[in-house]
Formats: structure tokens, C-alpha cells, sequence
């Protein structure tokens, strides 16, 4: 079978793909896999795959390569860089090395006749490849950035030319493509560019937990990778004494990526944050989001609702905006007139009015709220409610008519009744515009691959609240275990889970005698609510999330409590 039928069925691309592609060959030749790579219609992981079935021929994973660089007598490197190809294995025979085009005739017979034995050529990444070949020349490049950040310059323009030098070189290029292409192919959240004193540090995001690189970029190459990457979010890369902001639109591997980069200086340099926003990857549908149907269906009534304030509560990074969009997305937007303030504005939506908060401008999310509010809208999104003037807004516009949604920083759902009273709004006030309060949390799901069960005894099951929720004669819950699949760590993924805050008449009366935000929590489970780490825990049950996992991000439970699930 073809590559490009292989894709096909495997519906990686579609038949107008190819056509487009077969196009495209004929124009500028090359590779055919290499080509839909370039196209942007199919990411290099997936050609690889295809190409491994479609060769008979393993595919080599970046796990697979020397930690150490492998060096061959009669092998220059500029044989293996012009190839595309590097050493893996000299201790077997035969000699085993990976190519990024492994079907490659004159590459064996060449490589054959220099060693004078038989070798044998397996199917690798291009960016693992050059990551593997990048070692050989490490200490070349190190030697040579440092004798380049000891020159001394005679003023700030040819300082700014030097930096410009140092992040035009062909190898920071390659490194700053090659971390950003690991974090796609991690599905990495966030990456980390960190100087220490004994290093630097390269770090990713991955399902909300971070994990250390185990190969970071020399320590002299950070001003270099700071420049590069400062140069491509068009940031002042001669100014490394305060913060700066900035973003990069990149496509990597069929993917359009939104770089939102962050840079602020540390006694050892420039510390880099780069979240990674992929747009295929962004879910605006709030049924694949982990709604349990009971909340799913009481949230979806909230907002349907002609008016009233909608909140979204929970840390950074617990998916508020996400939620908010895809809230947004049920809504008839040719219906009703929907407009939002964001900063920024992450995902723009179809029929939807979307405004960018400028601070630099005294553009505030208070002073759009109030220009919003002569457009006639019915639907508002706040992005969120920093101060005390944006929510009396947001709360009078609920009060004349419109639906207004919007998040803040609180644990609990409960919590932001408290937190609007924080900012000034009277209870009368909180009683009479809120409708319900949303408290969300992301929690990593188990891989399905290598997921194993666990039989709890009578006394793990009493003391972790899962009684209540276990079918009659069921023990058994999943706990992690790590494949090559999930990257060794057991998990793959994430899912959401909710706390739905709802206001009735009891709860108008608990905020209106001035209860606190526990006292508010109790009441609100007495009328019915679901908690966090309930909903979480009807997430164990199913198979679908471990209860370690749900304990590390619900914290409900102490050390002690944590260690009976794991004991038993």
C-alpha cells in the first residue's frame, strides 16, 4: 500500500490532501511524506508511523538514542548530517544506525563499504536525528558562544547586532525548533527556559505536572536561545533587565500554534515561559469536557437563563477560559448578540464580537465593559473580574437584562460569593444578579494502555468516600502504572471535574445573614451539591481517573489519609 492510501485509511489526511500534496511534489520535488510535513497536513510522527508499516522497518523513538554521542572511525559528520543519519548501537551486529530516510540505497552500500560489515538502518524523527547529532559538536558550540559572550562591545548598537548574530546562528535555530517541537509531540502545555547557577533547565508542562529534560541545552547557549526567541515574538532583545510579553503564530507538524512568551530576568539570566496554545488540539464542546450529565444538565440551565452572572472559578491553568468558550459555542450566536473582553483574546469564534483588552491605552476590562454595554448586547463574557469597578459592572448588567459570564480566582465554588463581597459588592447585590458559580479542576486520566486494577479493602473504601459511590459488590478501582505509550508515567490526557454552586432561596438567606465561605459550602451541600473531590471521585469509579491523582489536585486528604489507599 502507497503512504499516502496508508494515511488515508488511517484518516490522517483526506484524498484532496493528497491531490494537493502530488501538487505540490511536482512543483518543488522532494519526499512525498516530506512534503505533506511541509504542507502542514500531517504531523512528522504520523509520516513516521505510516512509513514504518509501509517499510517493514522499526521506527526508532527519541527514548532509543544514546544518551552519549557514538563515534565511528571513517565516519565524519558531515557525512552524517548531509544524510540525515547517526550511529545507535556499535556494540551489536550488525551495526545499527537511524535515518530519516532509511530506504535509502546508496546510504547502506555507503556506510557498508566504509565499515566494511553489514549494518542495519531503522526509521527516525528528523528532530531526534538531529538532536542525537547535535552532542557531537556540543562542546565545539559551548567553546565557541563563550569566547562570543566575553567580547566586549564599544556600544548598544553593536551589542543588538551581536545578540541578532547569536540568534540568526544555524544551531540556535535548530535548538529553538527542537524544543518547540518536543512540546507538540509531549502535548505539552508550558515550556520552561530556566538559568541556574549550575545549569540551564528545560522543562515541560505535561497534563499539569512539570517534568525535567534530561538532556538541557548548554548553559552558554542561554543568552543565544533568549535572543532567538525574544527576535521571534518581535520582543526588544537588547533589554534584558525587566519583564517583556510577546507571541509567536507558528505551525509545527500540522499544528498552529499560539505562543504566548514571557520573559523576566533572574540573578542568572533570562528565566523563558512560553505557553503553548495548539488550535487543533482546543475542545469548544462542553460534553467532551468531563461534565458528570447531573451537572452537565443544571450548568447548561444556568446558561440558558435571559440574565444573570455565570462564574467560572479555579487556579490558573484549570481550564476557566476553556469552559468559557465552549459555553459560549452552545449559544446561538445568530440569535443573540454576544460579545467578550478578553486579555487576550486566545480562540476567536465565529458571530462573536471579540474585544482585546490595551492596557498600555488605559483600555481596562471596566472602561470596555461600560463601552460594551451601549452595543446592545444580550451575552457578555468578562475574562475575568480583577477589580472592584469591573464587578459592580458586571453585576449592574446582569441587573438591567443580560447574561454575563466570567471567572475568578477562588478554591471553591462558595468562595466567590465571599470574593465578590471582597470587592465591594453588596450581598443584596450578589443575592439578586448570581445565578451560579462553577468551581472546576483538571485532573490527569489513566492511560488505557497500561492502566492496572487495584482491590481496596472495606476500610480504604469507607475512609476515601467511595462507598457511595461503588455499584454493590464492586472493589476495584485503577491505579497508574507507565508505558511506553504515556511516556512511563500512567497518565494521558486530562479531564475536568466540577463543583456546580447554584442559587436558590436558602442560599439567598445563608449570604444575606452574612454566613462565611464554609458555612456557605455546608448549606450548599445540604441542598444537593456535588464537592470537587465527590464529582472526582465518580471519575475513580469508572476507570477513567486514579485516586492518587485526585487526591494530589483536590488536597481533601492528608499524607496519612493518602497512604490506606496506597497500603491497602
Amino acid at each position: 500500500m502507497k503512504l499516502g492510501e496508508l494515511l488515508v485509511s488511517q484518516n490522517k489526511v483526506t484524498n484532496r490532501d493528497i491531490e494537493r500534496a502530488f501538487l505540490a511534489q511536482s512543483e518543488m520535488g522532494g519526499l512525498f511524506g516530506q512534503v505533506l510535513v511541509k504542507l502542514g497536513l500531517v504531523s512528522e510522527l504520523d509520516v513516521a508511523h505510516a512509513l514504518s508499516e509501509q517499510l517493514s522497518t522499526p521506527f526508532l523513538t527519541e527514548s532509543g538514542y544514546p544518551e552519549s554521542p557514538l563515534f565511528i572511525e571513517g565516519l565524519s559528520y558531515e557525512f552524517l548530517v548531509s544524510n540525515h543519519v547517526v550511529p545507535v548501537d556499535v556494540e551489536r551486529k550488525p551495526l545499527l544506525f537511524s535515518a530519516a530516510i532509511p530506504q535509502d540505497t546508496y546510504l547502506s552500500k555507503a556506510l557498508s563499504l566504509v565499515l566494511g560489515e553489514p549494518v542495519e538502518i531503522q526509521l527516525g524523527l528528523e528532530v531526534d536525528i538531529a538532536a542525537a547529532l547535535k552532542k557531537h559538536t556540543e562542546e565545539e558550540e559551548s567553546e565557541a558562544d563563550e569566547e562570543l559572550l566575553d567580547d566586549h562591545f564599544e556600544g548598544d548598537e553593536e551589542f543588538v547586532e551581536h545578540l541578532k548574530d547569536l540568534a540568526s546562528g544555524a544551531p540556535v535555530i535548530r535548538l529553538v525548533n527542537q524544543i518547540i517541537h518536543r512540546a507538540v509531540d509531549m502535548g505539552a502545555s508550558d515550556i520552561h527556559i530556566e538559568p541556574f547557577e549550575e545549569g540551564l533547565f528545560l522543562r515541560y508542562r505535561v497534563d499539569g505536572v512539570i517534568q525535567d529534560m534530561p538532556d538541557p541545552p548548554a548553559p552558554s547557549l542561554s543568552a543565544a536561545i533568549a535572543s532567538r526567541i525574544k527576535l521571534l515574538a518581535s520582543m526588544n532583545i537588547a533589554e534584558r533587565r525587566l519583564p517583556q510579553d510577546g507571541r509567536i503564530m507558528i505551525r509545527v507538524k500540522g499544528h498552529e500554534l499560539d505562543l504566548r512568551v514571557s520573559t523576566i530576568p533572574t540573578v542568572h539570566g533570562e528565566s523563558i515561559v512560553m505557553r503553548v496554545l495548539d488550535r487543533k488540539n482546543i475542545q469548544l464542546s462542553l460534553e467532551s469536557m468531563g461534565f458528570s450529565a447531573d451537572t452537565l444538565k443544571h450548568y447548561l440551565e444556568l446558561l440558558h437563563r435571559p440574565h444573570g452572572v455565570l462564574l467560572v472559578t479555579g487556579p490558573t491553568g484549570s481550564g476557566k477560559t476553556t469552559t468559557l468558550y465552549a459555553s459560549l459555542a452552545t449559544l446561538d450566536a445568530r440569535g443573540v448578540k454576544i460579545v467578550t473582553i478578553e486579555d487576550p483574546v486566545e480562540y476567536q469564534l465565529g458571530g462573536i464580537n471579540q474585544v482585546q483588552v490595551q492596557s498600555q491605552i488605559d483600555f481596562s476590562f471596566a472602561r470596555a465593559l461600560r463601552s460594551i454595554l451601549r452595543q446592545d448586547p444580550d451575552v457578555i463574557m468578562v475574562g475575568e473580574m480583577r477589580d472592584e469597578e469591573t464587578a459592580k459592572i458586571a453585576v449592574q448588567s446582569a441587573l438591567t437584562g443580560h447574561l454575563v459570564l466570567s471567572t475568578l480566582h477562588t478554591n471553591t465554588a462558595s468562595g466567590a460569593i465571599i470574593r465578590l463581597e471582597d470587592m465591594g459588592v453588596e450581598r443584596y447585590l450578589v443575592t439578586s444578579a448570581v445565578t451560579g458559580v462553577l468551581a472546576q479542576r483538571l485532573v490527569r486520566t489513566l492511560c488505557v494502555k497500561c492502566k492496572k486494577a487495584v482491590e481496596l479493602n472495606e476500610e480504604a473504601i469507607e475512609h476515601n468516600g467511595l462507598k457511595r459511590f461503588l455499584p454493590e459488590g464492586q472493589t476495584k478501582i485503577y491505579a497508574a502504572k507507565g508505558c511506553e505509550a504515556c511516556r512511563q508515567t500512567g497518565y494521558q490526557g486530562r479531564t475536568a471535574i466540577h463543583e456546580l454552586f447554584e442559587m436558590d432561596e436558602e442560599m439567598q438567606k445563608a449570604i444575606l445573614r452574612g454566613d462565611d465561605g464554609m458555612a456557605l459550602h455546608r448549606t450548599a451541600r445540604s441542598r444537593g451539591m456535588i464537592t470537587l473531590y465527590e464529582d472526582g471521585l465518580r471519575k475513580v469509579v469508572s476507570g477513567a481517573v486514579s485516586l492518587e491523582e485526585l487526591l494530589r489536585v483536590t488536597q481533601e486528604q492528608s499524607e496519612e489519609d493518602q497512604q490506606v489507599v496506597l497500603d491497602a
